[in-house]
């Protein structure tokens, strides 16, 4: 298979300087992690669209995919997972309270203030939330340096 590069969308949820993260339950070094409501782009999709519809899927909230705001991208790799290209999407309205609708790939949802994120944030998840105080348009991680 020739070498290809998946699209992830992340949506932060702020509301009243708080951001929204869940507690990722997985068979992997992630269970027991905090991440942002995410997923894969899906064939056909725009990249707004699979982040309202990653936001409803996992946390119930109702997005207009105008709404969202990109306030970063994210070259990211690791050794034994394929490379991808994360796509960090901004949200401060949305219709719906935010609760946990996957149980299955999640242990809880909470609030955090900006300025009290816990340690333990997944550091894929953490680019994009640093970002949206930087305002960093870009960055890399995982990517040998030369």
């Amino acid at each position: 298979m020739p070498p290809r590069h998946l699209v992830d969308v992340h949506v932060l949820l702020i509301r009243e300087g708080a951001l929204l993260l869940s507690l990722r339950r997985s068979g992997d070094e992630f269970d027991h992690r905090w991440h942002l409501p995410s997923g894969k782009l899906e064939l056909g999709e725009s990249a707004t669209a699979a982040a309202a519809r990653e936001a409803a899927e996992e946390v119930g909230v109702h997005i207009d995919p105008a709404a969202l705001r990109l306030i970063h991208v994210a070259h990211v790799t690791a050794p034994g997972r394929e490379a991808r290209l994360g796509l960090f999407f901004r949200a401060d309205e949305w219709r719906g309270e935010p609760s946990n609708r996957e149980p299955e790939k999640c242990y809880a949802v909470r609030w955090f203030g900006l300025d009290e994120l816990p340690a333990d944030v997944i550091e894929y998840s953490a680019l994009g939330i640093a970002a949206s105080n930087s305002h960093a348009p870009y960055s890399e991680f995982g990517w040998a340096v030369d």
